[in-house]
């Protein structure tokens, strides 16, 4: 089963080994590793209004016979609450925790949080063209490619394009 909670002092080295993890760069526009000092402030604050700092990341536990295994996090970025919207990001850590739907649950979760208790009226996301599992896991809870941003990402040496995507409140 997976939940969705706020971010502990003791979350520092799940995301300083996140954060400094080069093979998730290309798609999190972070060019230079994180410190844990720098980190540690980070979550020091996090515990603020999403109205003040206008994001939130949420950790991503996964319970498993009694067992509690943090394996990801999901954000909401870019919050403008006058025209009810925020963008999402979501990352699961350990190659051995993907494809088991965590994702998923994670995001229907996020989905619902923002809906109902942020009370906003869309959701977006920008992930490159040649990400497919993220691309299948938005498509799959309704968010729908509303353009392409041509040559947006240099990864690897080569110019890739991102879409962006938009869940609408219905």
């Amino acid at each position: 089963m997976i939940s969705l909670r706020a971010i502990e002092p003791s979350d520092l080295e799940h995301i300083y080994a996140w954060e400094n993890d080069p093979s998730n760069w290309s798609y999190s526009y972070t060019y230079t590793p994180f410190s844990k000092d720098v980190l540690k402030i980070y979550i020091e604050q996090a515990g603020q209004d999403i109205y003040t700092s206008k994001q939130l990341r949420l950790m991503i536990d996964l319970e498993e016979n009694g067992t509690i295994k943090t394996i990801g996090c999901v954000d909401l970025f870019d919050f403008e609450p006058r025209h009810q919207r925020a963008g999402v990001g979501i990352l699961i850590g350990d190659e051995a925790d993907r494809k088991n739907g965590h994702a998923s649950q994670a995001l229907k979760r996020l989905i619902s949080y923002a809906f109902s208790t942020l009370n906003l009226n869309q959701l977006f996301c920008n992930i490159a063209v040649d990400n497919t599992a993220s691309l299948a896991l938005f498509k799959k809870h309704g968010f729908a490619i509303t353009g392409t941003k041509k040559q947006w990402l240099h990864i690897n040496n080569n110019w890739v394009d991102e879409h962006t995507l938009q869940l609408v409140r219905s």
